[in-house]
């Protein structure tokens, strides 16, 4: 089977009809109707908003690329391509055989189907690809995608670049403050950290953690940079991840760099005190006892 770098993937063919109901179902949540769950990416004063299942598959492509030391515009691509060929869900169908995040073809030498449908594979497979590209980081969204992707409708990943690019400079943390969900309360009958470590493993790799009681400390050192400025950054990227996955892991409060959202304050407020500079602290809800 051929390998990732020599080949590109046939993406599934999306009618017109499709992409039209992609545009549709986006728009109807930047319509202003209430919504019970919904997360936002804030860019020039715009909101971008997409359902926590979408908000959940974009933290995976956005983090992944910092943990990769890749930079924004490779979050950028990749977001617009899940949102084109998938709207953001890992879904077990498509043309053909495409299946998963990107409707990458095991056909076409991607992987086999439970390694597409496992969307930490498919996406590094995605950018395993995107990094053969000479100058991808220079190249128009939409071409990029589609070196990757070969799809039958190459300039359809162009409407998804703006907010895109929202979500991914949130996600790589150079938009601070940028990223917020509005969740219903959670319940967590037992208060434990399990699902928020699990989730911190599978996503974030080896970045050092330590569990207290109901929190988890995250110290971003030497994760995707060095420098004390990739420390702030990065530690913006891995706070908007953990906003971003509190669906998944019953998170109830994240506290970065001054600043704490909560499910019961959905909006990140300056604090005083919280962790040292490079770390970040996720609380899961307390037991109802607590």
């Amino acid at each position: 089977m051929p390998g990732f770098g020599r080949v590109a993937a046939t993406a599934v063919a999306v009618g017109a009809l499709a992409t039209v109901a992609v545009v549709a179902a986006l728009n109807r949540l930047d319509a202003g109707d209430p919504v019970a769950d919904r997360c936002s990416a804030t860019a020039e004063g715009t909101s971008w908003n997409l359902s926590p299942v979408q908000t959940d598959n974009a933290a995976l492509i956005g983090i992944t690329a910092v943990e990769r030391g890749l930079p924004a515009r490779a979050a950028t691509i990749g977001i617009a391509t899940g949102l084109q060929e998938s709207k953001l869900v890992n879904i077990d169908y498509g043309d053909r055989d495409s299946l998963g995040l990107f409707q990458q073809r095991p056909s076409q030498g991607w992987g086999s189907e439970a390694e597409i449908l496992d969307p930490v594979y498919s996406t590094n497979a995605f950018y395993d690809v995107l990094e053969t590209i000479d100058g991808y980081e220079t190249l128009d969204v939409t071409d990029a995608a589609q070196r990757v992707q070969r799809s039958a409708f190459p300039l359809a990943y162009a409407q998804h670049e703006t907010r895109s690019r929202a979500w991914a400079s949130a996600l790589s943390g150079y938009s601070e403050a940028a990223l917020t969900c509005e969740l219903a309360a959670v319940e967590n009958p037992t208060g434990e950290t399990t699902a928020l470590v699990e989730r911190i493993d599978r996503d974030l790799g080896d970045v050092p953690r330590e569990v207290d009681g109901d929190t988890v400390t995250v110290d971003t050192e030497g994760f995707g940079g060095t420098t004390a400025r990739d420390r702030v950054r990065t530690s913006w990227a891995v706070a908007q991840w953990a906003v971003a996955t509190a669906q998944d892991t019953d998170a109830d409060a994240v506290t970065v760099d001054g600043h704490r959202w909560t499910r019961s304050s959905p909006t990140w407020e300056e604090i005083d005190g919280g962790p040292a500079p490079g770390q970040v602290e996720i609380r899961v809800a307390p037991a109802p006892d607590e």
